[in-house]
C-alpha cells in the first residue's frame, strides 16, 4: 500500500506543476496585453523604442503576477483535481479510505508556502521592479513630475516654463492641497542653481493652474533677499496626479510599509491605501486557501456526477465573485467608508469559511 507521505508528495508535485504552468500562461498573456497597451501609449513618442517597451512590460510583470495569483491558484487546483479524478487516481485513493480533506492538505501546504514566499520575498522584488517601471513611465509618459516622501517631509519636483522646481514641505493638508511651510529650489533646464523661495504656505489652485505662495522670501543667486506677500508658480499638476505619483502601495515592500505609513501620518496625509495594502498582503494566504476549497468543492466529484462544464464554470464564477467582492470592499475602504482592517480581512475569511462549508456539505452532507 502507498504510504500517506508518498501520496501527499505525489499530489503536491502534481498541483505544483500545474500551478506554475497556469501562472506562466496567465502571466504571459497579460504581459502581451501590457506590451500592446504600452505600444499604443508610446505611438507618438520617437524616443521610445521596442526594447524600452519590452523592458517596461518586464518591470511591470511581477506586479501582474501578484494580481493574478488567486486566479492561478483557482485554475490550477481545479484542473489538478479534475485531472486526478478523471484518471481514477483519486477514486482509487477514496476506496482506500482517504478523504477529500486529505487530498487538499498537499495543495494547501504548497499554497501556504507560496503565499508566505510572496509576502516575504516576491513582494519586495515586485516593488523594486515597480519603482523602475514608474521611473521609466515618468521619464517617457509622464514627464516633469516626481515625488518623494520621508518622515522629514514631502519633496516634489516639477518642470514648468523652462525651469525645474524642487519643492519641500514639512506638513501637507488637503481640500485644498496646501503645503506649509514650503521651500522651493529653482534651477534652469541645465540644472544650474538659480535661487530659492521660502514661504509660509503654498496652495494648489486648480483653476489658475498654479501654486499660490504667501509670505515669501526670495533668495536669488547673487542678489539681495527680498520679501513678497504673495507669489505664484504655474503648474500643470493636479491633486489626483500628486496622489497617484506619491509612492504607490505597489512600489513599497511589506517590510517598508509600516515606516511609510508613519511618514504619511507625520505630515498629515492619509495613509489608507497603504494600510489597506499591508493588511491585504497579510490576508492573502487566507484568500489563496479559500480558492483551494472552492476548487475542490466544484471539481473533486465531477466524473461521478457529470456536468463537468457547469461545475467548472460555477467554480470560476465563484472565484471571480470573491475576487471582485474583495476589490469592491477595498475600494470602499480607500474611500473611507469601511475600516481598513475589516475591508482587508472580511472577504478572505468569509470566502474561507464558505469554501470549507461548501466542501463539507458536498462531501459529508
Amino acid at each position: 500500500m502507498i504510504s500517506g507521505f508518498t501520496l501527499a508528495r505525489y499530489l503536491a508535485r502534481q498541483y505544483l506543476f500545474w500551478f506554475l504552468a497556469f501562472l506562466a500562461v496567465l502571466g504571459g498573456i497579460i504581459y502581451l496585453f501590457e506590451v500592446a497597451e504600452l505600444t499604443r501609449r508610446t505611438t507618438d513618442l520617437v524616443d521610445v523604442r521596442l526594447g524600452t517597451i519590452l523592458r517596461m512590460g518586464l518591470y511591470k510583470f511581477p506586479n501582474t503576477v501578484e494580481t493574478i495569483l488567486p486566479f492561478a491558484v483557482l485554475f490550477s487546483s481545479m484542473f489538478s483535481f479534475w485531472r486526478l479524478t478523471r484518471s481514477q487516481e483519486l477514486i482509487i485513493a477514496r476506496a482506500c479510505g482517504i478523504s477529500a480533506w486529505q487530498f487538499l492538505a498537499p495543495a494547501l501546504m504548497v499554497t501556504l508556502f507560496f503565499g508566505l514566499l510572496h509576502i516575504t520575498l516576491l513582494n519586495p522584488l515586485s516593488t523594486i521592479m515597480a519603482v523602475r517601471y514608474q521611473e521609466m513611465e515618468t521619464k517617457y509618459l509622464r514627464k516633469g513630475l516626481s515625488l518623494e516622501l520621508t518622515e522629514a517631509g514631502l519633496w516634489l519636483r516639477q518642470e514648468e516654463g523652462g525651469r525645474n522646481y524642487l519643492i519641500h514641505a514639512d506638513q501637507v493638508s488637503l481640500a485644498p492641497l496646501t503645503l506649509h511651510p514650503v521651500l522651493v529650489f529653482i534651477y534652469d533646464r541645465s540644472n544650474t542653481y538659480l535661487g530659492r523661495m521660502d514661504g509660509q504656505s503654498a496652495v494648489l489652485d486648480d483653476k489658475k493652474k498654479a501654486w499660490i505662495f504667501s509670505n515669501v522670501w526670495f533668495n536669488w543667486d547673487r542678489q539681495e533677499p527680498f520679501f513678497k506677500d504673495s507669489a505664484k508658480i504655474q503648474t500643470g499638476l493636479t491633486l489626483e496626479q500628486i496622489q497617484d505619483s506619491m509612492a504607490s502601495p505597489n512600489t513599497i515592500s511589506i517590510w517598508m510599509l509600516p515606516h511609510f505609513i508613519r511618514a504619511l501620518n507625520s505630515i498629515g496625509l492619509p495613509a489608507t491605501r497603504h494600510e489597506l495594502k499591508l493588511h491585504a498582503l497579510l490576508a492573502e494566504p487566507v484568500l489563496l486557501c479559500a480558492m483551494i476549497f472552492f476548487a475542490a468543492a466544484f471539481s473533486l466529484r465531477l466524473s461521478r456526477r457529470g456536468g463537468v462544464l457547469r461545475a467548472m464554470a460555477a467554480g470560476l464564477v465563484t472565484g471571480g465573485l470573491v475576487f471582485a467582492a474583495n476589490n469592491v470592499v477595498g475600494a470602499l475602504a480607500s474611500a473611507g467608508t469601511l475600516p481598513v482592517f475589516l475591508a482587508a480581512w472580511a472577504i478572505p475569511i468569509t470566502a474561507l469559511i464558505a469554501g470549507q462549508t461548501t466542501l463539507l456539505y458536498l462531501e459529508d452532507g
